[in-house]
């Protein structure tokens, strides 16, 4: 059901991620379905379990998969309602936002991206 384009330019974990959430969209996949296990969908798609590993963090954090530890992964219960969720596109028009003010107050991108990476390093969550 999940196939990966390997000269596409968009990341492999993504791509596994839009593809499950297609699969749910299009009830493919139901909520309680059993995903393959990371090891196996990595051996599947001839891909590093680490890639897998990202993409199933990701959609779990996103409420569309439920990790039942040793049991496995699953589809969430509220997966067809979580699948719109997009933190990412919501993140790049957040940063567009603030972007746009730091540059109106004069800062240059350069700046911009040092300041960046200073706060990055120095959250210590």
């Amino acid at each position: 059901m999940i196939s990966i384009d390997l000269s596409s330019s968009e990341p492999l974990f993504n791509q596994l991620i839009q593809q499950v959430k297609s699969a749910i969209e299009q009830n493919l996949l139901m909520p309680g379905d059993q995903l393959p296990s990371i090891r196996q969908l990595a051996s599947e798609l001839d891909i590093n379990s680490k890639t897998v590993a990202k993409a199933y963090s990701l959609l779990e954090r996103d409420k569309v998969i439920e990790s039942k530890g040793y049991r496995g992964s699953f589809v969430h219960r509220h997966a067809l309602q979580n699948v719109q969720v997009d933190i990412s596109e919501r993140l790049n028009n957040e940063l567009a936002k603030d972007i746009a003010r730091y540059r109106a107050i004069g800062a240059t991108d350069s700046e911009i991206r040092i300041a960046f990476n200073h706060a990055i390093s120095n959250d210590k969550r």
